[in-house]
């Protein structure tokens, strides 16, 4: 794959990426174009979002492996998924538990993404088909800086299961739980009351609340 292309991320990111080019290349020489997911265009979709306005990060483990599901942003699928994945749908169960939300139209979460939400996957890639398949290829020492950036400007982190979890001691304000998937969901995401307690952090940092 070619080097990183830094126009692919907002200009205000560089600061952060531009250190990290040559880790960057090293970790993109290992993938293939025509199997990536999400597609090579897709892969830093979440930094397009201006750093300064980012007041929450969601961070999740790896992009959904199904054809055509992941665009860049954790958790998110694109808007023509009509069957969502699992942990999405679990997402929504405690969304509407929590706040009493509806579930959004789609599992596009881009919405959220426009509020100053990162939704930040650990690992920014997978194979098409096959899950974690790149979590060994570098990918942890970019996200582990760019969580060190968040952690330094007070954002509120949301880390949902053990891979999220390593990055917790970046942050100050932090809401930790298992992931949302269905191997885990019952040991203690339900009922975590992710997205109350990040707009009352947010409140008490005199911050906006997110609509989620």
């Amino acid at each position: 794959m070619k080097d990183f292309d830094s126009s692919l991320v907002h200009s205000s990111w560089l600061p952060v990426l531009e250190p990290l080019r040559n880790d960057i290349n090293a970790v993109l020489s290992h993938i293939d174009v025509k199997t990536v997911s999400p597609g090579e265009e897709d892969i830093f979709r979440a930094f397009l979002q201006p750093l300064p306005e980012i007041r929450c990060v969601i961070i999740g483990q790896d992009p959904y492996p199904t054809l055509g599901h992941a665009h860049g942003l954790a958790f998110s699928t694109n808007s023509s998924v009509k069957t969502l994945p699992k942990s999405l749908q679990n997402i929504f169960i405690e969304l509407a538990s929590d706040i009493g939300n509806p579930a959004p139209r789609s599992g596009d979460l881009s919405a959220w993404s426009a509020q100053g939400v990162m939704l930040l996957n650990r690992v920014l890639t997978t194979e098409i088909g096959s899950a974690n398949a790149h979590a060994t290829i570098g990918w942890q020492k970019i996200t582990d800086a760019v969580a060190r950036e968040l952690g330094s400007r007070d954002v509120v982190a949301i880390l949902w299961g053990r891979h999220a979890q390593e990055l917790a001691a970046h942050f100050t304000y932090r809401i930790e739980s298992s992931h949302p998937s269905p191997l885990s969901s019952y040991r203690g995401f339900f009922g975590s009351k992710p997205f109350s307690r990040a707009n009352h952090i947010l409140t008490s940092q005199g911050k906006s609340t997110i609509y989620w």
